[in-house]
């Protein structure tokens, strides 16, 4: 296990660097220029530190680094694999983009109400999540993100900003109770919070009380923050509230993190698809799946305003997501993690979009919406690209996504739970193309010309739409990548160390 300092230097920086730049910000509350330069200067260097993180891993494997001197089953220590080291790059793609996008939707009110020093220590506690080897420190990321996000969510102090902020905070501290009351039980049965200890102390022990209650805990705790069935209802009334900049950072990661933690909980910890621990466990996560694909997509079909159809989609994504750890297997796994990060720059990408859109037109109801083909062509690429992906349509991500998770399926004895994902992708076709229709191909609602979207809008959606279109054409090597980040994430299946 390599941990020397450029090593140790990459993998500490996407969250240490980007959390001393959040410090920075706030000193600069007043200088807005600068508060801008300091977050597009940051999160480049967070995406350059990552990708390095990422190389790192790739040749020489998961990275370890320890604080304090502490034994492992008692101290802070973070670890890279490959999984962890890849979202932490997607992570700081979507701050780099989000750092682009704002030039054009956070004017200097909104810099000097804290947003950059929110958004970036919201990025370091998400690659802080992705990035940690033990449970709790995960726990203690999380609550960095809720705490982040709420002061993300009423940026301009709106009734109905305050509104949503108080459901999610208060739905957010629920899943915080559930994740710590699973934590001490795993904690009190193992002696360990360490996630790679954790799967050897774990390996091969019958099921406890004690054990089937702290994982449907952290089921309960994760689930709620990633948006599953049945705890969803909390992301279509908040996340709406959050300006479109915000919303769109949001959308793109922390639901995704909420996913993460399931993932590698369930699988490294309590052996899912191995030796589980916790008999049953898939069934049941294959139900909840289930229903929040069908729920999600019928929700989205019952909106008429952007943000809430994109918001219903999320919830669906998480379904589509969860199916792949409820079949049990090595393919359902890679299925997983590809669809993931997919979904992290589609659903991103979309939340841009709804904005342009709503800078268009003046409004995010579709009623008022139209005329934007004509006027706006690119920002109508830019929206088909990662609408067509979303929807599965080849040659886009979203169609490797799917296909890999409905082969997967039909092998690994889930042929059900794929023609549900078929199913709701006929739906989602159907949604996008409301979107579609009403925004721009019919004429403007309001029968005026709709307004110039500003060039950092389309550049942001740009390079979304780049990255889209490449990870569909080029999709082998990071299909690839999945299989090999599953087989590192299952205990026995690729060297151990730390929490890979």
């Amino acid at each position: 296990m390599r941990a020397d300092l450029v090593a140790g230097i990459l993998l500490l920086w996407p969250v240490v660097g980007t959390l001393l730049a959040a410090a920075l910000c706030a000193v600069l509350r007043h200088r807005p220029d600068w508060q801008r330069a300091t977050m597009e200067a940051a999160t480049g260097l967070m995406l350059a530190a990552s990708l390095g993180l990422l190389a790192e891993v790739s040749q020489n494997g998961p990275l370890t680094v320890g604080f304090g001197g502490w034994p492992r089953s008692f101290g802070v220590s973070f670890t890279a694999d490959r999984l962890g080291a890849m979202l932490s790059v997607f992570t700081g793609i979507v701050g780099l983009v989000v750092a682009i996008y704002a030039r054009a939707d956070i004017g200097p009110r909104r810099r000097g109400a804290g947003f950059d020093a929110l958004f970036l220590a919201m990025l370091a506690a998400v690659n802080g999540a992705f990035l940690t080897g033990d449970l709790f420190n995960l726990y203690v990321w999380f609550e960095l993100m809720l705490v982040t996000a709420l002061g993300l969510t009423v940026l301009d102090r709106r009734r109905a900003q305050i509104d949503g902020a108080i459901r999610y905070a208060a739905l957010s501290m629920l899943g915080a109770a559930f994740m710590l009351l699973g934590i001490a039980l795993l904690f009190g049965e193992a002696g360990t919070l360490n996630m790679a200890d954790l799967s050897r102390a774990l390996n091969g022990r019958a099921p406890s009380l004690a054990l089937v209650a702290s994982a449907f805990l952290l089921l309960s705790g994760f689930g709620l923050k990633a948006g599953l069935f049945p705890f969803f209802s909390w992301l279509p009334a908040a996340y709406p509230t959050a300006p479109m900049t915000v919303l769109a950072g949001m959308a793109g990661l922390l639901t995704k993190v909420g996913f993460y933690a399931c993932l590698r909980v369930l699988v490294l910890v309590f052996g899912l698809g191995t030796a589980p621990v916790i008999p049953g466990l898939a069934p049941m996560l294959g139900l909840l799946a289930a229903a929040t694909m069908v729920l999600g997509v019928l929700g989205a079909m019952a909106q008429e305003d952007t943000r809430r159809i994109l918001a219903f989609q999320i919830v669906a994504s998480i379904g589509t997501m969860m199916m792949g750890l409820a079949l049990a297997s090595l393919a359902g796994l890679a299925a997983a993690i590809l669809y993931m990060l997919h979904s992290i720059l589609v659903t991103t990408s979309l939340f841009f979009a709804a904005g342009a859109i709503a800078r268009a037109n003046g409004s995010t109801d579709l009623n008022r919406c139209g005329g934007l083909m004509k006027r706006q062509p690119m920002l109508a690429v830019y929206f088909a690209v990662p609408a067509l992906s979303l929807a599965g349509i080849p040659p886009f991500s979203g169609f490797w996504g799917k296909f890999v998770l409905v082969q997967a399926g039909f092998l690994s004895g889930g042929a059900l739970l794929a023609l549900v994902l078929l199913a709701t992708g006929f739906v989602t076709v159907y949604s996008m193309s409301q979107i579609w229709v009403e925004a721009f191909w019919k004429a403007p609602g309001s029968g005026r010309a709709p307004r110039r979207v500003p060039p950092a809008m389309l550049a942001a959606m740009g390079i979304l739409a780049f990255l889209i279109l490449a990870m569909g054409i080029g999709v082998e090597p990071l299909s690839a990548f999945a299989r090999e980040a599953a087989r590192g994430m299952v205990p026995g299946a690729a060297p151990a160390g730390g929490g890979a």
